[in-house]
């Protein structure tokens, strides 16, 4: 287990695969074959258009993260696997959401998505369709806050997160956790 964070349930794996189709697939297939359980997971191009990086948030009460490590380091198209220690990293989500906002609530649902940074995107009648970008903690207490209004319909991205950089050396990310894993080849 690691000692990271205040959730020791949840721990963040960042996995860089080959950009291959199918590779997505795979990873999942092994997940779901093993019955480990995913809380988020986020896959986009990496800067090497051979690579994608996969950001995965796994649940360790359903496996030991070890045990998820090793399975995930087996399959071929995985270049390196890395967990991220909350305290050294940055984590960020995307939320969409339409908010029910009548004439009588819509200026304290705009005050309210102004004052945790975010966007109007989409305006009805009666509704609204807000954007926010931020710490998973953050969409969190902006979701709570608009339950009360009444969410129509949402959609959160899931997380992804890299390193926070080493102030003393720009040049090179913060070292990460014992699991740092990466091929040779």
């Amino acid at each position: 287990m690691s000692v990271y964070g205040a959730d020791k349930r949840h721990h963040t794996l960042t996995v860089l695969v080959e950009n291959k189709s199918g590779v997505l697939a795979r990873v999942a297939s092994l997940f779901s074959r093993r019955g480990y359980n995913i809380f988020s997971l986020a896959v986009a191009p990496s800067d090497n258009e051979r690579f994608s990086r996969i950001t995965i948030v796994v649940d360790v009460e359903s496996s030991p993260l070890e045990q998820i490590i090793k399975q995930l380091d087996k399959l071929i198209p995985v270049v390196s696997i890395t967990e991220l220690d909350p305290a050294h990293s940055r984590e960020r989500e995307l939320l969409l959401a339409t908010v029910e906002a009548g004439p009588d609530q819509r200026g304290q649902v705009i005050q309210l998505v102004g004052v945790f940074e975010g966007k109007i995107v989409d305006v009805g009648l009666d509704r609204l369709t807000v954007m926010l970008a931020g710490a998973p903690t953050k969409l969190d207490d902006f979701e709570d806050l608009i339950r009360s209004y009444g969410i129509v319909e949402m959609q959160r991205t899931g997380r992804v997160a890299l390193p926070m950089l080493d102030r003393a050396d720009t040049a090179h990310p913060r070292s990460m956790n014992a699991h740092n894993t990466e091929k040779a080849g």
